[in-house]
């Protein structure tokens, strides 16, 4: 296992690289930790939210405001991220279908709209497909990250129809949408409808989407609340949350954050 320290806007990380030379063949995984202690910062939202007999989240947000971060998710991942979409984005490739996945408020839907944003900037259609934010949302979080909304107005559909699933967006795709950057936000609420097809052969629908336009496709996923009694660094596949049974294999890519870690790594 090779590791080196790297800093960045005053901020040190840690790059831990496990194996060979490529992420693309399946022989690299990095992982990325801030080192600013986040696991002290949350005991003092624990005991913040004992004290003042208020929810944990609100105690987070607290601590986070007191840290000039707009909200806990920005603190945990905002730097950490700026370098990690640079990363993911350039180890993605075409017809790829990647589950990005991690625990409520460590800051995934903040890096799929970096990711989104570096695909945009590279010349890419973008395509936000959301169950859980209203469009208001997305623009608000992009602008939270420093980026002029305006300028990817023409670039990024944000899409928050009730009716998302895979035939949707597939039927939202045009040939002009050739070869586009889609992310969907997230896996649990694409069968939510008892109309919409089984979540394993949505996924399925996802992976020829992907094969036959070329398109790269990111899929948000929650991870089981089982994994915060684990002793584990970071998630992985097992740890993924499925009310339905479906082959997350069929995933060619993963990425999973915790507590300031990122690591992105292929599906064996």
């Amino acid at each position: 296992m090779a590791c080196r320290a790297i800093s960045f806007r005053n901020i040190s990380f840690q790059m831990i690289v496990v194996g060979g030379n490529a992420i693309a063949d399946g022989q690299k995984r990095f992982a990325m930790r801030l080192t600013v202690p986040i696991f002290k910062l949350k005991r003092q939202a624990k005991a913040l939210a004992r004290k003042n007999n208020i929810p944990l989240y609100a105690a987070l947000n607290h601590i986070a405001v007191d840290h000039g971060f707009k909200e806990w998710s920005n603190l945990s991942s905002h730097e950490a991220n700026q370098i990690s979409a640079v990363k993911i984005f350039k180890n993605l490739n075409p017809s790829d279908l990647l589950l990005l996945a991690a625990r409520p408020g460590h800051g995934k839907t903040l890096l799929a709209l970096q990711i989104i944003l570096k695909a945009i900037n590279s010349g890419k259609q973008g395509f936000f497909f959301t169950l859980d934010y209203t469009k208001l949302d997305i623009w608000r979080q992009i602008k939270d990250l420093g980026f002029d909304p305006k300028k990817y107005d023409k670039r990024l559909s944000v899409d928050t129809s009730d009716d998302i699933c895979a035939e949707h967006i597939s039927n939202r795709l045009t040939k002009e949408a050739n070869q586009a950057f889609i992310i969907i936000d997230y896996l649990q609420l694409l069968d939510q409808k008892r109309e919409n097809p089984p979540l394993k052969t949505q996924v399925q629908q996802l992976v020829h989407l992907a094969n036959q336009t070329g398109s790269v496709i990111v899929v948000l996923s929650q991870i089981h609340r089982s994994y915060e009694l684990s002793t584990k660094l970071i998630p992985e596949l097992k740890d993924i949350k499925l009310p339905n049974p479906v082959d997350l294999t069929q995933f060619n890519k993963t990425c999973f954050l915790h507590d300031g870690i990122i690591e992105l790594s292929d599906v064996a």
